[in-house]
């Protein structure tokens, strides 16, 4: 009875502790990177515009335009760049199909080569094979993640990749400009604010990664501190050269 207690408290720490980090990022690396770079990209336009010396009214305005412009391009970019490649993969996936159709004994022939590839016997792989080969949309699904390493009933969407992208980088951007929206004159609210969350979307950032989250969260706030002071030097550079 001892010894069952023991086995099954074995396993049972196992399948705690067997878990992987989602390799991929998921929904979460992109989202993160997307406001990160609303973020960045907006707060270094909003400093070097201050560093002219404008009114707060032409920072708000820049803000706002940079805000726009950024979530719009990133829009259309990832839409874009989603369908191009989900249209390749189904015009691959079309070859595929028509291969299968026309000659299945080939396929089935070239999925048991790919199992005993991997180390099954020529015996199980061909059985394995034939099984598998039975389903023509099964069959589909196992040469396309074999051959092309994509799932067909997981393509990604282009207006999905298009909304989540438009609204992560919207909110990024939004943080430096949110002090003046709320009567803020003077820069350093919103400094400070796009500060905070470049520490904080670092520190979600090691959710994905190794890092531990006060090392990523400290590492972009450097870089983003470092965009910004650059830009708001070239500002006050080109403001006195300019006035």
């Amino acid at each position: 009875m001892a010894l069952i207690d023991t086995e099954a408290a074995l396993h049972e720490a196992h399948r705690d502790n067997h878990t992987h980090r989602d390799v991929n990022g998921g929904w979460l690396r992109p989202a993160v990177f997307g406001a990160m770079d609303g973020l960045v990209s907006n707060l270094a336009l909003m400093t070097g515009v201050a560093g002219g010396s404008v009114s707060p009214q032409t920072i708000v305005i820049t803000g706002l335009a940079g805000l726009a412009a950024g979530a719009f391009s990133m829009a259309a970019g990832e839409y874009t760049s989603v369908a191009s490649q989900r249209d390749l993969v189904e015009a691959e996936l079309d070859v595929e199909r028509r291969e299968l159709r026309k000659h299945p004994q080939d396929e089935e022939d070239e999925l048991a080569a790919l199992y005993v590839a991997r180390g099954v016997s020529p015996e199980l792989a061909r059985e394995v094979a034939r099984q598998l080969s039975k389903d023509p949309e099964q069959a589909l699904e196992i040469h396309a993640r074999e051959e092309l390493g994509i799932d067909p009933g997981e393509l990604p969407s282009p207006l999905v990749a298009a909304v989540s992208s438009f609204g992560a980088f919207a909110l990024g951007a939004l943080l430096p400009v949110l002090p003046y929206l709320l009567g803020a004159t003077v820069l350093w609210p919103a400094l400070l604010l796009a500060l905070i969350g470049l520490f904080g979307c670092g520190a979600v950032v090691a959710k994905v990664t190794a890092r531990t989250w006060w090392f990523s969260g400290l590492r972009q706030l450097a870089l983003g501190g470092a965009a910004a002071g650059v830009t708001y030097a070239l500002g006050a550079l080109f403001g006195t050269a300019v006035g």
